[in-house]
């Protein structure tokens, strides 16, 4: 992997990036709260049960409103995982799918545990976490593919046939390096989601989406960041699937007003790519953060995982300051969410002041441990 130097950072960029970095993570978190009462519902049942417009706020899931799924906490993990990564590299060791892996290693235990073990000082505060340790109905390739301390690779992928958008979702914190170049951050992004999504369409799809945070992150429109994800895509082997599947999405924003049935034709089979698509479509075609969420939660396919991916873009692209504040109001997980984001943002723009060869921060490496 690459080196993460970048431009030096004034305050108003220091400002502009967090601001990103926590409307990329409440934004996932958000959308995914949004779609969570409805998923596994068609656009009929979620009707019938909402009314003839739809879900059109946060309603109870797993007993509250605002309850998100494991696609918010496998986010959180890849976020610990990138800290981490960047606090071990002190050590003369640099590969971050390997700190992923076992940052989503520390997510699988809280999928097993009661509750955090106190005695494993090098989980970091992150695995601490009590309200984490819920069971949010965690598909079984999640489970398998970090079920031993084998790490799939894009050579040796885990689940070689699943094409599932789970990886995909919990990709949006690659795309907030934004000192890399967008093709490591696609390499970075398919090799983690091979640890768990070894189907070239859903590990592709995660590098797609990857990118286009990305360039939502460095400040680029939607479409030139799709556009970028595309140009970077097509070099890859297995890519037609996540290709048209993106080209067919931006051609559908010029075919009139946007549709459930618009939403539902993009998603294809609930595949990756198609829910990355119908999240870019979403996106494009939202009047605003609010309306982009209802879009990608009222159709007949999975509203938790396309909420999430939608979430995550419209958080990148307009800031935390966009987000529906009254979502926010009732979020699961907000002040962890917050307190994560304002901590990846502070390493990406002020590392070297928190840990190197001239000294660390005793409280920063109890929080992100170099183990």
């Amino acid at each position: 992997m690459g080196a993460t130097a970048g431009a030096v950072w004034g305050r108003a960029e220091q400002q502009d990036f967090r601001s990103r970095v926590r409307g990329t993570l409440l934004g996932v978190a958000v959308g995914d709260a949004f779609g969570a009462p409805v998923d596994g519902l068609d656009l009929d049942g979620i009707r019938e049960e909402h009314g003839a417009e739809g879900l059109t706020d946060l309603a109870p899931a797993y007993g509250r409103r605002g309850a998100v799924t494991h696609l918010t906490q496998l986010s959180l993990f890849s976020v610990d995982g990138l800290i981490r990564a960047q606090v071990r590299r002190d050590t003369g060791a640099w590969h971050p799918p390997t700190d992923l892996h076992r940052a989503y290693r520390r997510w699988a235990a809280t999928q097993r545990d009661w509750g955090p073990d106190l005695r494993r000082k090098d989980d970091g505060w992150l695995a601490h976490e009590e309200w984490l340790y819920v069971r949010r109905d965690a598909p079984k390739s999640l489970l398998l593919g970090l079920g031993d301390e084998t790490m799939g690779t894009p050579e040796a992928p885990k689940n070689p046939g699943e094409r599932g958008a789970e990886a995909a979702a919990r990709s949006a914190p690659f795309g907030l390096l934004v000192g890399w170049e967008p093709q490591l951050v696609a390499q970075l992004a398919v090799e983690c989601a091979a640890q768990t999504h070894g189907h070239p369409t859903g590990y592709l799809a995660a590098g797609a989406y990857a990118v286009i945070v990305h360039g939502l992150a460095r400040g680029e429109s939607l479409d030139a960041a799709v556009q970028r994800a595309l140009a970077l895509l097509t070099a890859r082997p297995g890519h037609p699937p996540v290709t048209e599947a993106l080209q067919h999405a931006l051609g559908a924003v010029r075919q009139g007003l946007p549709t459930p049935a618009r939403v539902t034709e993009l998603m294809g089979e609930g595949t990756a790519e198609g829910l990355v698509a119908a999240a870019v479509y979403c996106a494009l075609v939202g009047e605003d953060v609010r309306h982009g969420l209802r879009l990608a939660v009222n159709h007949d396919g999975p509203s938790a995982a396309t909420g999430a991916l939608t979430g995550g873009l419209l958080g990148a692209l307009h800031g935390e300051t966009a987000l529906p504040p009254a979502c926010l109001a009732e979020l699961e997980g907000r002040a962890t969410l917050l307190e994560l984001a304002d901590d990846f943002a502070m390493e990406m723009t002020q590392g070297p002041a928190l840990h190197g060869p001239a000294g660390s921060s005793p409280a920063w490496l109890t929080r992100y441990p170099r183990a």
